[in-house]
């Protein structure tokens, strides 16, 4: 199988990351729950990561680092944080349903969207500061990449316009992490969400909330932190404010060694090999009389005789795994013009080569 969901999953992992979930699975156990060699080991471990994780995406201290199971749930609890009834909330056009599905939850949120055209991030850009003149927003969420499009927004621009404004930001990053640079001092902002299990290379049910300075988020759960137990309140410190409950320890070993392969390789050269491969793609894709849409490791086409479901379903038969449909982003297919069809998807990773591309072509 030639594999082009990577921004679904990555399917192709380092090989240190089963070998580390193996290990974690069979010698730790859940830390802040003993002072045996098993738990100690747990806590090492957690802390190695939230320390890896710090470093590498910006965050004042490890214990802002927080495990959550994907990026849907940081941002659970960063949208649920910082946004009550009756806000005002500013987003992006290309939000995930993670993103819009949240706020709609909240209730009697007026959700202003910022729509720009496709890789005009100039007009994104002013787009969001007219959308923040009256001052009335209450918090701004925008994606780094628009998981459909590979569309890189103007992050650093919108970054400096709530810094202005006094705005908390939100951002996701689930397909950026990895890929691109991702700095939440930098940004200076309140939240960024990841999952564990794409640009990081580590397993499924993992993810990082990483958490800015002066923000108490409010827990989704209450229970056992292994900290304050006659306390009947969650603690007001992180990271045992939003980490109840026994921890995914074997899938936190798996994503420090996730990380720590990123680190190693560097994302300026992640970026130039995914990039390479989406190249071939897209020239491909448009000689065969698709109409492209995407850049980065992110390529949405529509074919030309079919429907997009179809003619994912026909390349999966011949062993090109891609995805078809709306992507969890009916909002994005909105903005992109391609809500009525929805699109296929292909999406590289590390792992895949241009000759990869170019086997998948002789098939499409």
């Amino acid at each position: 199988m030639i594999y082009f969901d990577s921004a679904a999953t990555t399917l192709q992992k380092p090989a240190s990351v089963p070998a580390a979930v193996a290990k974690a699975i069979s010698t730790m156990t859940t830390p802040g729950r003993g002072d045996h060699p098993a738990a100690r080991a747990a806590a090492e471990l957690m802390l190695g990561l939230r320390t890896e994780a710090a470093a590498f995406f910006g965050v004042s201290t490890p214990e802002n680092v927080i495990l959550t199971t994907n990026a849907t749930h940081g941002l659970n609890l960063a949208i649920k944080s910082l946004v009550s009834p009756g806000d005002t909330v500013v987003i992006s056009g290309y939000e995930h349903n993670a993103v819009t599905r949240p706020l709609e939850a909240v209730g009697d949120v007026s959700v202003r969207v910022v729509n720009g055209r496709l890789f005009d991030r100039e007009q994104m850009a002013e787009g969001f500061r007219r959308a923040l003149a009256d001052g009335k927003a209450a918090a701004v969420v925008c994606t780094h990449v628009s998981n459909v499009f590979g569309y890189e927004l103007p992050i650093d621009d919108i970054a400096a316009l709530c810094r202005e404004k006094g705005v908390p930001l939100i951002v996701d990053a689930s397909q950026s992490a990895g890929i691109l640079p991702v700095d939440l001092g930098k940004w200076g902002a309140a939240f960024a969400a990841m999952p564990g299990h794409k640009g990081l290379y580590g397993p499924q049910g993992t993810g990082l909330l990483l958490c800015g300075e002066g923000v108490l988020p409010k827990p989704l759960l209450e229970g056992g932190t292994g900290s304050l137990s006659r306390q009947q309140e969650m603690p007001d410190f992180l990271p045992d404010r939003l980490e109840a409950g026994t921890h995914n320890v074997h899938g936190a070993a798996g994503l420090l060694e996730g990380l720590r392969f990123v680190r190693g390789l560097g994302s300026q050269r992640i970026q130039r090999q995914e990039a390479s491969v989406t190249e071939v793609l897209r020239k491909g894709l448009a000689k065969r009389g698709w109409r492209v849409l995407g850049e980065g490791p992110v390529l949405s086409a529509v074919p030309p005789r079919e429907e997009p479901e179809t003619a994912a379903d026909r390349l999966a038969e011949k062993g090109i795994a891609v995805r078809a449909g709306l992507h969890c982003a009916p909002l994005a297919h909105m903005t992109g013009g391609t809500i009525d069809t929805g699109t296929v998807r292909f999406s590289a990773s590390v792992f895949n080569t241009p000759a990869e591309a170019e086997q998948a072509l002789a098939l499409v």
